[in-house]
């Protein structure tokens, strides 16, 4: 089974930098045109020549934390959003079954 692992990390690499350039958008390919870059990947990918290429010059990379710089909203967990929170408290008075008793007692 060993011997086969360089065959399939070579497989997996290819695969990735296949469908990375796929997935890019045109903007963001660098010093050729898209079609080229699937072309490159696909005829040289067997010697990792194609793949390493891609994904050290073909693509514009990103800072992980410039996500947010660039205008972006943040995400924000559920617990910390006062909005959520106060739709879960409004969705909670709403399905109160004891609420619904009292209501009906004081009626009748």
């Amino acid at each position: 089974m060993l011997r086969y692992l360089p065959f399939l990390l070579v497989l997996a690499v290819w695969i990735y930098a296949f469908i990375d350039v796929l997935n890019t958008p045109e903007k963001e390919v660098r010093h050729l045109p898209k079609v080229v870059w699937v072309i490159i990947v696909l005829l040289f990918g067997e010697v990792l020549l194609g793949p390493v290429a891609w994904l050290v010059t073909g693509k514009v990379r990103h800072a992980p934390g410039a996500g947010a710089a660039r205008g972006r909203t943040r995400w924000v967990a559920p617990d910390d959003n006062p909005e959520f929170l106060k739709s879960l408290k409004d969705e909670a008075r709403d399905e109160d079954p004891d609420e619904k008793k009292r209501d009906k007692g004081t009626e009748g």
